[in-house]
């Protein structure tokens, strides 16, 4: 990704926790407030959209629900881009979060795309290859 450097004052009370939430992942204060300014852009584009640290890293979630934008999507292609199933499928949710959700992945497919992927992957085979132990069976 290209970058373009930008100068930037902040108030120091803003500033400290910013060092303390670098130090804390090991890495640089620059590297943390892009991220922070990346999500605070995408949240701010997107009503209803949080991000929330995982096992796997910090990725995209509807507001309130526990689940994260790559599954309402995974949903949505096994509907065949039916947003009316999708709506049914979900029914608890809001509608505006369903089209924060999809306006979400049509500005950043390949983010969600590559969550998706990386999901697929998990099957029984891989899975007891991985982790071995899981796939014994027990007498």
């Amino acid at each position: 990704m290209a970058t373009i450097q930008k100068s930037l004052r902040m108030p120091k009370e803003m500033a400290k926790p910013i060092e303390e939430m670098a130090k804390a992942s090991g890495r640089d204060f620059s590297s943390m407030v892009n991220e922070l300014v990346g999500e605070a852009v995408k949240m701010r584009r997107f009503p209803g959209i949080i991000f929330v640290d995982g096992p796997s890293g910090r990725r995209a979630h509807l507001a309130g629900t526990g689940l994260e934008i790559w599954e309402i999507i995974a949903t949505y292609n096994s509907l065949n881009h039916d947003d009316a199933r999708l709506t049914k499928a979900y029914h608890w949710l809001q509608s505006t979060l369903i089209r924060s959700a999809l306006g979400y992945y049509t500005a950043y497919p390949k983010e969600i795309d590559e969550q998706i992927s990386f999901n697929e992957q998990w099957t029984k085979e891989h899975l007891a290859t991985q982790y071995p132990s899981l796939a014994m069976k027990h007498t």
